[in-house]
């Protein structure tokens, strides 16, 4: 039993519902990229490290490193964690997302 000292941690948020909301800031992201040529799609997540593959213009782009801040950025205020954005490299199937 608790003391009245005490306070219970916040209930850790279910993973799919997280994973969600990566997907969701990205959905968000994504129509400015493809109206530039380019893209970013989710690639996996495991744990505080965020995997996305930036595709098109994006990839030779002299922003994409502002871009990738920006989405990290957004992933942190939205989730109220640290996230670390890794680009990845090479062909790459995106994650699928229950809704």
């Amino acid at each position: 039993m608790l003391q009245e000292t005490e306070q219970r941690a916040p209930a850790p948020r279910a993973e799919t519902d997280r994973l969600a909301l990566i997907q969701e800031v990205i959905e968000e992201i994504r129509p400015n990229l493809k109206r530039d040529g380019g893209d970013c799609v989710l690639v996996n997540v495991e744990g505080a490290k965020v995997f996305v593959k930036l595709t098109g213009a994006c990839v030779f782009c002299k922003l994409a490193s502002a871009t990738m801040e920006g989405i990290q950025a957004k992933l942190i205020e939205r989730l109220g964690e640290f996230v670390r954005l890794v680009p990845v490299a090479g062909p790459t199937a995106p994650i699928k997302v229950a809704q």
